[in-house]
């Protein structure tokens, strides 16, 4: 009996921890619901290169802790990322896929974290482009770490002589 109390109580304040985080998950979707539509993914060939890895979660640009609630941007998931001449293209399995055109891209760089995932050196992919009026950055950790400079060179292409 006097370990069922103090049971109970944990249980309590579980429950009550996860009812909180779902409370101010929701409210960050309410803050962000003016984000614009994802764009849709165009007709693409094959891709220039293609890597399997983590999709860590897309922020606002700057701001690698205020992850992005709505259209499922904010939940980390493997991924595979394509690089197409048109643009970036990430599928995740139950997600909808993530187009960003290459007219979008504002900048590629490589960090040690964002959001949650934090890594020993600069392993993150981080893509900084525009939804509509507002600059996000979106991370992506290769699976293999051989895959990373060839994926950010292949980036920095798509942005251009004058934007790289």
């Amino acid at each position: 009996m006097d370990k069922v109390l103090p049971g109970i109580l944990m249980l309590a304040l579980g429950a009550a921890v996860i009812v909180l985080l779902y409370v101010g998950w929701r409210s960050r979707q309410r803050r962000q619901s003016d984000l614009a539509p994802l764009p849709t993914v165009p007709e693409l060939g094959e891709p220039g290169l293609a890597v399997a890895g983590q999709y860590v979660a897309t922020t606002t640009a700057g701001d690698w802790l205020d992850r992005v609630a709505v259209h499922s941007l904010g939940i980390r998931s493997r991924a595979d990322l394509a690089v197409h001449p048109d643009g970036v293209l990430i599928t995740r399995p139950g997600c909808e896929a993530l187009f960003i055109p290459a007219a979008d891209l504002e900048e590629v760089r490589l960090t040690s974290g964002m959001a949650g995932k934090f890594l020993g050196k600069d392993q993150i992919l981080v893509a900084t482009w525009k939804l509509g009026e507002r600059s996000l950055d979106t991370g992506f950790l290769p699976r293999h770490g051989a895959d990373t400079e060839p994926l950010r060179q292949a980036l920095e292409r798509l942005l251009g002589p004058a934007r790289a």
